[in-house]
C-alpha cells in the first residue's frame, strides 16, 4: 500500500530526471540545474496534484542516498589535505552568520528574539531543516516558522542562479568555489547543485563542506534550547537532543569515505557508484525544484529578507576573500 501511494510521484521524478539529462545534452546546460528548473515549472505552472506529493516528497531521501554514495569516490587523504582549514572556516562563518542575524534582528530591525533565532539558524547552518529543528526547541510561533522558512527558500532560489555566475566571472577553482558555496549558501540541495554545476571537484568539496556545517545543528539546537528554557528549567543540555538532531546520513557518508580510502573498489565499481549518485542527485533536484513556490516567496516579509540578505552578503564576501587567500 505504501509503495502504491508513492509510485505516481516517483514516476514523475524519474521522468523528470530523464528529461533533464536529455535537455541538458541538447542545450548544453548542467543537468542538475535543468532538473531544478523542471521541478519549478511543474509546481508553478501545472501544479502538483495531491496524488503525486508523497512520491515527490521522497526527494530528500534520494539526496541523502546520493551524498552517502559520493563518499566512495573520496579518500581520507584528500579530505585531510585541507580539511583542517576548511573546518575552521566552516565554524567561523557559521558562528559569524548566526551572530550577525541575531544582532540585526534584535537591535536594528526589532524582529523579536524567536523569529531572529529561526532566521539565524536557517542562514547559519542548514536552511529550512535548521529552522524546523530550532523552532521545536524554542517553541516558536507558526507564523514565525513560516516567515523564516519562506525567507530561506527565497535565498536558496536566488543563490542557485547567482553563485554559478559569480564562479564563472571570477574563474574560481574547484576547491575555492566548492568550499565557498558550502560555507555561505543555506540549504544542502542548492549547495550540491551549484557545486556540481561548476565541476565534479567543486561538487565534492561543496558537499563535504556543507556536511561539516550541517553537523553543527545539534549543538545549535542545544544552545538555543538552553537559552530559551533558562528561566523554567535551567537550560540543561541533553545528549539525546544532540543525537536526535544530528543528520544521520553523514555517518553513511563517512563509512563510504573509509571504504574508498582502503582502495578495495575497482575503477569499474567506482564508475558505477559515481553514475548511481549522479542519477540520485538528478531525481532529488527535480523534487527540490517543486519546493520553490512563487506564491510562498511573495509572502516573505521584507524585513526578514533584508536581515538575511545583509548576513549573506557579509558571509559570502568575507569567506570568498579568505578562501581565495588560503587556497
Amino acid at each position: 500500500m505504501g509503495l502504491t501511494r508513492l509510485l505516481p510521484g516517483l514516476v514523475v521524478l524519474c521522468l523528470g530526471a530523464v528529461l533533464a539529462r536529455a535537455t541538458a545534452v541538447g542545450v548544453g546546460l548542467n543537468h542538475l540545474l535543468v532538473a531544478i528548473a523542471l521541478g519549478f515549472v511543474l509546481t508553478n505552472g501545472l501544479g502538483v496534484p495531491d496524488r503525486l506529493e508523497p512520491g515527490i516528497a521522497t526527494h530528500k531521501l534520494w539526496l541523502g542516498a546520493g551524498i552517502v554514495l559520493m563518499g566512495a569516490s573520496l579518500t581520507l587523504e584528500t579530505i585531510l589535505e585541507v580539511g583542517g582549514l576548511v573546518l575552521v572556516v566552516v565554524v567561523a562563518v557559521a558562528g559569524a552568520t548566526i551572530l550577525v542575524v541575531e544582532l540585526l534582528s534584535r537591535t536594528v530591525f526589532d524582529l523579536g528574539e524567536r523569529l531572529g533565532s529561526l532566521l539565524a539558524a536557517g542562514a547559519g547552518i542548514c536552511g529550512v531543516s535548521a529552522v524546523v529543528a530550532v523552532a521545536g526547541a524554542i517553541r516558536a510561533r507558526e507564523d514565525h516558522i513560516a516567515y523564516a522558512a519562506a525567507t530561506v527558500l527565497l535565498f536558496d532560489a536566488i543563490t542557485i542562479v547567482v553563485y554559478p555566475i559569480v564562479g564563472d566571472v571570477l574563474d574560481l577553482s574547484a576547491l575555492v568555489f566548492g568550499v565557498w558555496a558550502g560555507v555561505s549558501m543555506f540549504s544542502t540541495g542548492p549547495v550540491v547543485a551549484v557545486g556540481f554545476a561548476h565541476s565534479e571537484g567543486a561538487g565534492q568539496w561543496a558537499t563535504m563542506t556543507k556536511l561539516a556545517r550541517n553537523a553543527l545543528i545539534g549543538v545549535v539546537v542545544l544552545v538555543y534550547a538552553s537559552y530559551y528554557a533558562r528561566g523554567a528549567t535551567g537550560g540543561r543540555l541533553s545528549v539525546r537532543t544532540l543525537w536526535d538532531e544530528f543528520p544521520k546520513f553523514i555517518l553513511g557518508f563517512l563509512v563510504l569515505v573509509g571504504i574508498g580510502s582502503l582502495g578495495v573498489l575497482s575503477p569499474a565499481q567506482q564508475a558505477g557508484i559515481e553514475n548511481a549518485y549522479n542519477w540520485l542527485f538528478v531525481l532529488a533536484f527535480v523534487g527540490l525544484g517543486t519546493e520553490i513556490k512563487l506564491a510562498e516567496l511573495r509572502n516573505t516579509g521584507i524585513t526578514p529578507a533584508v536581515v538575511v540578505l545583509l548576513s549573506l552578503l557579509l558571509a559570502s564576501i568575507l569567506s570568498l576573500a579568505v578562501l581565495t587567500a588560503l587556497f
